[in-house]
């Protein structure tokens, strides 16, 4: 029910009944650094504040912990392969109440178009979702994007979007900032005046101070406290990154002190989708923190109302009157076990999270070629090859020089040695583009796997030890319409369609979750003594050393250059 603002000035004072009342509670108030016992009363979606009020609904707290709802400041949605949602559900049950996404995957896809369905998606839903623009697409020029954003489609979105739309997404091109390069600035230049996200890793002294004197003010990137404390000095907001792959809170940590705790976030970034079921979303990365030293208190915050602020949520992120009414109980401020989540002081159970204002984007497979085992037919040539090699745990890569299985005059696979064949095919525009090298420590002992997720342009990747294998999976993945596939002796051991995009599932994270789980099956029994989808994904993404396979060649990230598969 909304109520004018006479009202709730009204019924804030007690003349009236109040549309729900939590009583015997614990509030954890992020604006006065304590925890209180007090009843609290909401009406028209807001919190109209502490007290003895009446209720048409009373809950009974219990004397567990209320807490603000939480807000997430970086998050990629597609990478938990969700719909927003379906991604909505799933986080609201782990307290999350409002969210700042970058649509950086499905941008590199289908541009503007891919932008404007993920916010048709998510509007109106219980958990509010807000945007960033993303800066880089395409990521590179040695890659076959599906689109391209510019300033102008910056400056539209910001325009048409002025609530939901906060700023410009994570500025990952950082060099590009540092020598001027007119588009990157131009884009700069748009966003003026709006938050604008950082991406600069180790970046530090008077190249510092140029990329944020440039405009953006917040670096997710971090790995050490010294980094993080020069990028404190110059003004950013600290995201602490607690996601699926990459962690570095416990490193950081150290960085957090009594005056510059405002200035701090922890975020996500990437969630996938057993870990989003399995372990939880912010709630989890507050039982992190508080278990790694850091009071309780402060550790909300980071999860609330710091990220409001940062992004200029009025009205997210506290308990307070006239803040929004979404908050949860706890039994405790360790394990963090929900009891109950409000959001817009209605509980959880009582919202639906379906939306009928998105149109599905159509199938985004355009492979244009032949799929077939020339396709998959390496370079002929003499001498030792260039191997991409993995390093378990991490996205980095090796230049491996190796000396090739070849077979009729071209490298071939060599299981035994742990090397398979991985080939990238445009799959945007229909041109036909690819190419083929090599990869050593993905553990396949046989078959082939293949993946429309590939960072950042998200082209067609197969890996594998045969090419009969690899047919068979780029050939169904392309049937899915875009999706995870895993093959063996001529047979789909295990697959996952994601039409939306080739990035996403339409069904909920249980049903996903089941899915990827008969899909890591299957590539135990291809020799995988991990997910490898997520480590091929990022094989074909030329921005993280050293090397690294798109669609137009093998890329030597050092150099930020083509190199060749054979070495004289």
């Amino acid at each position: 029910m909304q109520y004018t603002l006479t009202r709730l000035i009204d019924l804030a004072r007690g003349a009236g009944k109040a549309d729900l009342v939590i009583r015997n509670s614990r509030v954890v108030n992020v604006l006065s650094g304590e925890i209180h016992e007090a009843d609290v009363a909401v009406a028209g979606g807001v919190f109209l504040g502490f007290g003895r009020y009446e209720g048409g609904c009373e809950f009974d707290a219990g004397g567990r912990y209320l807490l603000p709802g939480l807000v997430e400041g970086h998050i990629h949605i597609e990478s938990t392969l969700l719909t927003p949602p379906h991604f909505a559900r799933a986080v609201a049950g782990h307290g999350t109440a409002a969210v700042v996404c970058d649509p950086h995957e499905i941008a590199n896809v289908l541009g503007r178009e891919g932008v404007e369905y993920m916010l048709w998606a998510s509007h109106g839903l219980p958990v509010s979702i807000f945007f960033m623009v993303p800066s880089c697409v395409p990521a590179t020029a040695l890659e076959t994007s599906g689109a391209t954003l510019t300033a102008q489609d910056v400056a539209y979105f910001l325009h048409n979007y002025p609530s939901r739309v906060r700023g410009l997404a994570e500025v990952m091109n950082f060099p590009g900032v540092l020598f001027k390069d007119p588009g990157v600035l131009e884009k700069l230049v748009s966003a003026a005046g709006r938050v604008v996200d950082g991406h600069a890793p180790l970046l530090g002294g008077m190249d510092l101070n140029a990329y944020v004197l440039a405009g953006p003010r917040s670096d997710h990137e971090c790995s050490e406290v010294s980094e993080a404390l020069e990028k404190l000095r110059a003004g950013m907001h600290l995201m602490m990154r607690e996601g699926s792959l990459e962690r570095n809170m416990e490193e950081l940590l150290g960085a957090v002190n009594d005056f510059n705790a405002q200035n701090v976030s922890m975020v996500t970034d990437d969630r996938n989708v057993l870990d989003l079921r399995d372990n939880g979303h912010l709630d989890y990365a507050l039982r992190r923190a508080v278990a790694l030293g850091m009071d309780p208190v402060r550790a909300v915050q980071t999860v609330s109302i710091n990220t409001a602020r940062y992004f200029g949520l009025a009205g997210h992120g506290a308990i307070a009157p006239g803040y929004r009414a979404n908050c949860f109980l706890v039994d405790d401020l360790k394990d963090f076990s929900i009891h109950q989540v409000f959001l817009n002081g209605i509980p959880l159970e009582e919202h639906r999270f379906e939306t009928a204002n998105s149109v599905v984007p159509a199938n985004c497979m355009n492979v244009g070629t032949n799929i077939d085992e020339s396709l998959f037919a390496a370079e002929p040539g003499s001498g030792r090859v260039r191997v991409i090699g993995v390093r378990p745990g991490q996205l980095l890569t090796e230049n491996r020089i190796l000396e090739p299985c070849v077979v009729d005059g071209r490298p071939a696979a060599d299981p035994a040695r742990d090397i398979c064949k991985f080939t990238v095919i445009e799959r945007h525009h229909g041109s036909g583009s690819h190419a083929t090298g090599f990869v050593q420590g993905l553990g396949l002992t046989g078959g082939a796997l293949a993946g429309t997720v590939a960072h950042d342009s998200h082209n067609l990747i197969v890996a594998g030890t045969n090419d009969a294998d690899m047919v068979l999976a780029a050939r169904e993945a392309v049937a899915l319409g875009g999706g995870f596939v895993a093959v063996r002796d001529g047979q789909v051991l295990a697959s996952l369609s994601l039409p939306i995009a080739g990035l996403m599932s339409d069904k909920d994270m249980d049903d996903v979750a089941a899915e990827v789980e008969s899909l890591n099956s299957a590539t135990e029994k291809l020799g995988c003594s991990f997910n490898p989808f997520m480590l091929i994904s990022f094989l074909g993404l030329p921005v993280i050393p050293s090397l690294k396979l798109t669609d137009k060649g093998l890329v030597d990230v050092e150099a930020f250059n083509f190199t060749s598969l054979w070495v004289d």
